[in-house]
């Protein structure tokens, strides 16, 4: 709450940086609705990717992970669960599907961040309670030395710290003291601050980034995975998070550095969202010319969840076309079977 007590205390000169991403944001959110209506079936194909990607990703930030093999099946099935790794995984995806179905008609408050904790820790002793132990932030340096990040909030003050962090929190909508996104990012600085669980704080943070997007009609979070762009950058995710958390207890630190880093997130997830959709407005056979560019420009071996990833716009099944094509043409060949069979051109010349 120390950072929305800032913004509410004084005035706060917005760093240039910060501007022009709000900008570029907002240019964006008048772009979304047009895009949002030219491919409905690309939309729905993006949407169960994002589920995907997003489910992964967040509990791979904590070090969750299971099987690649097992990812469609735990996410979009209701399987007999192997292990606590993908107990968390579905139900991560649960509190996804939430979101996407209900977040308009859910208020954001203490019910739903508990909601959402309980939801993605699944069947668990605490899940939906705040923390009953103090506890610090721990770093696991790569010599094995372990350093303390941060000192949260004490368990005995959990509580009311949550009370006072949705109260200014409301006040800042209702008087619309700064930007909606900067008040989003604040908040999750702040919620992170506060740790208010014995873990799953940095899964709920995510979740409630989603929400909040969601609440402010910034729908780029539906079909490309925000938890997966966090992912990728992770480093300087961690990195922002300390640099903005130091002195926060005292009220003088600077939030600047994470509140930029999420509005690069958001920006960079709506300009991945516009180019997919234009992809998919390519018709086929282009899709097909855009397959073999990308095939060409693989350095050596490559497998087909890699050349998705180039062509994100495009089905498995037509990739899967082309590449048999190409291969009973002789131009490229297999090694291995299945979802790990690894692909190669024959030669240099152009396929």
């Amino acid at each position: 709450m120390q950072t929305l007590k800032i913004f509410l205390s004084s005035l706060q000169t917005v760093p240039a940086t910060v501007t022009w991403l709000l900008s570029d944001i907002s240019e964006a959110k008048g772009k979304q609705d047009l895009f949002m209506h030219q491919s409905p079936q690309t939309l729905k194909l993006l949407r169960e990717h994002a589920l995907i990607e997003s489910a992964v990703s967040s509990n791979r930030i904590e070090g969750v992970e299971i099987e690649s093999k097992r990812t469609g099946t735990v996410v979009f099935g209701r399987p007999l669960l192997k292990d606590r790794n993908e107990e968390e995984i579905q139900g991560y995806r649960d509190a996804l599907q939430w979101i996407h179905g209900a977040s308009a008609s859910v208020d954001l408050d203490q019910a739903a961040v508990l909601r959402l904790h309980q939801m993605s820790r699944g069947d668990i002793w605490d899940a939906g309670q705040y923390k009953e132990k103090n506890g610090n932030i721990i770093e696991r340096l790569p010599n094995g030395e372990v350093r303390i990040r941060f000192t949260p909030v004490s368990a005995a003050l959990t509580g009311p710290s949550m009370n006072e962090l949705f109260e200014l929190y409301g006040r800042i909508k209702r008087d619309a003291v700064i930007h909606p996104l900067i008040a989003m990012a604040a908040f999750s600085l702040d919620f992170l601050c506060i740790h208010p669980f014995r873990d799953g704080n940095g899964r709920v943070s995510r979740l409630l980034i989603l929400m909040q997007l969601y609440h402010n009609d910034f729908l780029v979070g539906r079909y490309i995975s925000i938890e997966r762009l966090i992912e990728e950058f992770k480093e300087r995710y961690y990195e922002t998070l300390e640099q903005s958390s130091q002195r926060w207890h005292e009220g003088r630190h600077d939030p600047w550095p994470y509140i930029q880093f999420l509005l690069y997130i958001i920006k960079k997830a709506y300009a991945e969202l516009f180019v997919r959709v234009d992809h998919a407005l390519v018709p086929k056979g282009e899709k097909s010319r855009l397959i073999i560019s990308q095939i060409e420009g693989f350095n050596g071996e490559f497998t087909v969840t890699q050349l998705m990833q180039k062509c994100p716009s495009v089905s498995r099944d037509l990739i899967r076309h082309v590449l048999k094509k190409l291969s009973n043409e002789g131009k490229i060949v297999s090694r291995g079977r299945g979802p790990a069979a690894r692909w190669q051109r024959k030669g240099n010349t152009p396929l």
